[in-house]
């Protein structure tokens, strides 16, 4: 449907499903209805459709004076309507499909999904609910390495920088999912979804690239030798990594490195866990009268280190919230550092462990107790901290929880729920 017009006559619910379809496929769509969604509404004001308001009239389709229609979809909810818009469609050699009834139609929509540069469409007999279903099927297994796509005249080249999200396999982009299911190379770091790899078929290579802190760990230069080693030896190499590869996570030097050896590269954003961190834990980093401004900061160094660019100082004085990563092991130097600078001691701050995952864990401190409390509770990388009102306003809110199915986090005697045990986590 690409760069042609189609008429669709209705503006309800089955409209709104139908348009934005027709949009993704190029297709110039034309609306009769004399209302339409609020959806839809929306996209005539910014100019992506073209919207009559008014009754469908005799002679809209056959005489075409609206345009030159390929396609028709008679989608009110008046019967009588739809029968005089398939006629003239009829009449005028037009294909027309009837969202009422699928018998009297001279066309049916596939239900369509797409894969990477693979289209599936389900037909199913004119049965929608069937067809969502096959193609939903069909989909999946494209997209896990269930059904094997990477075979075809034009595979994929390059290297894909791919963010894996939090920790969470669900949580990984469905572009992820689908660049993942056609390498033929996989570079994967120590915190990536890496159980996704178990889908993945047994030809695939997979290059451990983990940077354990304080451990073992692949030199930035060998893994971006191995990209485009691997690249320019015509495969297709997925880098996966944890949270998003652009922050905190070295993708800009990876991607320099393909450019300048003239390897093709493409970046899928993933979900970062500066923000799925807090989420995950109930806390929302921004809350309206209580935190307008959010930032996040690595403290893979010290406050004090003249490595350091954090203008730790600066941040003291803000009243927003502050995401660190990387910072457990420099928990209580962070803390000093904030307080010495004029952020309060009863500033109440969480660390959450494992986020998304279902070893997930929280502790609730004060920027005067955090040190300890981790200290106390054993929490260990990778965690994210928040500090800043926004803890407490999850907490007053009855939302802050320890994860999956778990609510109610304990906390330490800074407010909310006391103990005479101290520092608690569950």
């Amino acid at each position: 449907m690409n760069g042609r017009d189609v008429l669709v006559v209705g503006g309800g619910r089955v409209a709104q499903r139908r348009v934005p379809n027709l949009l993704e496929a190029g297709a110039k769509v034309t609306v009769i209805a004399p209302e339409v969604t609020a959806a839809l509404e929306d996209l005539a004001s910014s100019g992506r459709i073209t919207w009559h308001q008014r009754g469908f009239e005799p002679g809209d389709v056959r005489d075409g004076r609206l345009g030159a229609f390929w396609l028709v979809h008679a989608a009110t909810d008046v019967p009588e309507v739809n029968s005089a818009v398939a006629e003239e469609a009829e009449a005028a050699r037009l294909w027309c499909v009837r969202a009422d009834d699928r018998h009297a139609a001279t066309a049916w929509t596939p239900a369509t999904g797409t894969v990477g540069d693979v289209t599936v469409g389900v037909v199913a007999n004119g049965d929608p609910r069937r067809a969502a279903g096959l193609r939903d099927a069909v989909t999946d297994g494209l997209s896990d390495g269930t059904l094997d796509a990477r075979r075809g005249r034009e595979p994929l080249r390059g290297v894909a920088l791919v963010g894996g999200g939090p920790g969470d396999p669900g949580l990984i982009t469905v572009r992820g999912s689908q660049l993942l299911s056609q390498a033929d190379v996989v570079v994967v770091d120590r915190l990536a979804p890496t159980s996704l790899l178990d889908r993945l078929p047994a030809d695939v290579e997979i290059v451990d690239a983990a940077k354990i802190p304080y451990g073992r760990s692949m030199k930035q230069d060998e893994i971006n030798r191995i990209l485009v080693e691997r690249a320019l030896d015509g495969r297709f190499v997925v880098r996966l990594k944890g949270g998003d590869s652009f922050l905190f996570g070295r993708g800009g030097e990876e991607a320099a490195a393909c450019a300048a050896a003239g390897v093709p590269v493409s970046i899928v954003p993933g979900v970062t866990s500066a923000l799925a961190g807090p989420a995950s834990a109930g806390i929302p980093p921004t809350h309206r009268g209580v935190a307008q401004d959010l930032h996040v900061v690595s403290a893979h160094v010290a406050p004090g280190d003249r490595r350091s660019t954090v203008d730790w100082a600066g941040l003291a004085r803000q009243h927003g919230t502050l995401v660190v990563l990387m910072g457990v092991e420099r928990i209580g130097a962070i803390a000093a550092s904030l307080t010495e600078h004029g952020r309060a001691a009863d500033t109440p701050v969480a660390v959450i462990q494992d986020s998304t995952l279902p070893t997930q864990r929280t502790v609730i401190a004060t920027l005067g107790t955090v040190a300890q409390a981790v200290a106390d509770s054993g929490v260990r990388p990778p965690a994210i901290i928040v500090i800043g009102e926004v803890v407490d306003a999850a907490r007053e809110l009855d939302i802050l929880h320890q994860g999956p199915g778990e609510p109610r986090v304990r906390t330490d005697g800074s407010g909310g729920d006391e103990s005479p045990e101290g520092n608690r986590i569950r």
